[in-house]
């Protein structure tokens, strides 16, 4: 689960150049992409919500990440994972445990911001969808749907506001029927960040077995 949790969420903070289609939703999404590109840095505390009726599974927690350049922090369920620009840590205090490895860019499985931001350059089309009022803020959703008719996801559903261009709600559907849902809480950017945020300190964590797969 936190595989699709990180995954989900670089859905989230995925913007870029985009696909084909819709020249409405092409538009806004490329506002919101400048607008994110804009700040020094970005704090977002969101909730996350993976539901599978079939399944009877339905499971509610609340995360957070701080981003500044390619560098982030992430703290969901139980779990922090942070990259200092050069390799990636995750860290799980339930288990006292660490992995460390080294970014390679090539690689599809590693989440980063700059993937984050780039992730809709390629592998989907979009299309305007419909619009919701949310305590009087105007809330317009766009579906994305995976040109790879194999892929896992069936569908993505961003809610984006109108009016700050800053994303709301994200809904993503896949194919075994579990529906991940992630709504942003607060978004606040140019903060005063700890100059430390961003780097692994192994003396906080004295005792931690730690995997180095580098």
């Amino acid at each position: 689960m936190k595989k699709i949790a990180l995954l989900s969420l670089s859905l989230l903070l995925s913007l870029g150049m985009f696909s084909q289609q819709d020249p409405q939703a092409k538009k806004l999404l490329n506002e919101v992409s400048a607008k994110v590109k804009s700040y020094q840095n970005m704090y977002i505390d969101f909730d996350y919500i993976l539901q599978n009726t079939a399944e009877n599974i339905e499971q509610k927690t609340r995360g957070e990440v701080s981003l500044q350049e390619e560098k982030y922090r992430l703290n969901l369920m139980g779990a922090i994972r942070l990259f200092d620009g050069k390799k990636l840590y995750t860290i799980i205090p339930e288990d006292e445990e660490i992995t460390i490895s080294a970014y390679n860019a090539a690689d599809d499985k590693d989440i980063t911001p700059s993937k984050m931001l780039t992730f809709y350059e390629k592998g989907y089309n979009y299309k305007w969808d419909i619009v919701q009022n949310v305590k009087g803020r105007k809330i317009q959703y766009i579906k994305l749907s995976p040109i790879d008719s194999n892929a896992e996801i069936k569908d993505i559903l961003l809610g984006i506001d109108q009016q700050t261009k800053h994303i709301y709600k994200l809904i993503q559907t896949q194919d075994n029927g579990t529906r991940i849902t992630i709504k942003v809480n607060s978004f606040k950017t140019n903060q005063p960040l700890s100059p430390n945020l961003f780097n692994f300190d192994k003396s906080k964590y004295q005792g931690y077995y730690i995997n180095e797969l580098d």
